[in-house]
């Protein structure tokens, strides 16, 4: 059962009641930020909170495990539109541990994805049409491997500024401890 109607009502009510209020801000980020981290759920507010940050502090980018898995794809433009056009001037790359990501296997997601109506035949295809199902939809077996590996990608993207610091970090989704992995204001 979609929620979809009980969230307009409260919507209705947000926006009547100027609730919006305390949340008004600028595009720019305040803190010239931008954080590349994951959709866990267990991170929507703990992630900012546990940093010091309030609305219109920082640009939040997420993706399955803070995972950059093709330099020109979506996550990789977000991150270049904030710092040329919003004016982020650092980046902080921020994997989790508990990620789901660590423990994807792709034949699993291949029968849920059959088993909900996708028809076999189009795995076929996109095998044919040069599509690997494996690396797209692969996780990762080191939470810190794998923030580096993203820190990586931005620092050395043909299109990123030289000198931007990229920093890594693994937050703990239960405390909000942040583990430095990556820092990126060391050897610029």
């Amino acid at each position: 059962m979609s929620s979809l109607n009980d969230l307009l009502t409260y919507n209705k009510y947000f926006v009547e009641h100027k609730l919006y209020e305390p949340y008004l801000t600028t595009k720019f980020p305040d803190k010239r930020i931008v954080i590349l981290t994951c959709m866990d759920t267990r991170l929507f507010e703990l992630l900012p909170k546990s940093m010091n940050f309030k609305n219109g502090d920082v640009k939040i980018v997420k993706s399955a495990g803070a995972v950059i898995n093709h330099p020109f794809g979506g996550i990789m433009r977000s991150l270049i539109v904030a710092v040329y056009e919003l004016q982020a001037d650092e980046i902080y790359v921020i994997g989790h541990h508990d990620c789901g990501m660590s423990v994807i296997e792709t034949d699993k997601i291949v029968e849920k994805m059959t088993a909900r109506g996708v028809d076999p035949r189009t795995f076929e295809i996109l095998k044919h049409s040069g599509v690997n199902l494996d690396n797209w939809l692969e996780g990762f077996s080191d939470v810190e491997e794998s923030v580096l590996h993203s820190v990586d990608m931005i620092k050395n993207h043909p299109l990123m500024i030289k000198d931007i610091p990229v920093h890594g970090l693994i937050i703990d989704p239960e405390t909000g401890r942040l583990d430095l992995v990556s820092d990126g204001t060391i050897n610029k």
